[in-house]
């Protein structure tokens, strides 16, 4: 977990670019990207949420901790009062 807007470069190998990401995930994201999984968005939850990458498949757009499957194409987060972004389909599961 690492500081809020704490960001860092995660390379995405296969189209040879790079994007911001929170620091403690860029080495994950990376390492995803170079295995062929293809990943849209991640928070590390900055400990106030769960951590949560969103990937996508054949079989749709899921987040990869919980497996829950995302119903949306884009806009993932959702930001509560303090600036905090948080995935409502991974916060119901953990309720």
């Amino acid at each position: 977990m690492c500081q809020k807007r704490n960001s860092r470069e995660a390379e995405i190998i296969p189209k040879k670019k790079y994007v911001k990401v929170d620091g403690c995930l860029a080495i994950a994201i990376s390492n995803l990207n170079f295995n062929e999984i293809k990943t849209l968005s991640c928070c590390c939850g900055h400990g106030i949420y769960p951590m949560t990458i969103v990937c996508e498949s054949n079989l749709g757009i899921y987040e990869l901790f919980s497996g829950r499957f995302i119903p949306r194409e884009s806009r993932f987060y959702v930001k509560d009062k303090k600036g905090y972004y948080f995935i409502p389909e991974v916060m119901e599961e953990a309720k």
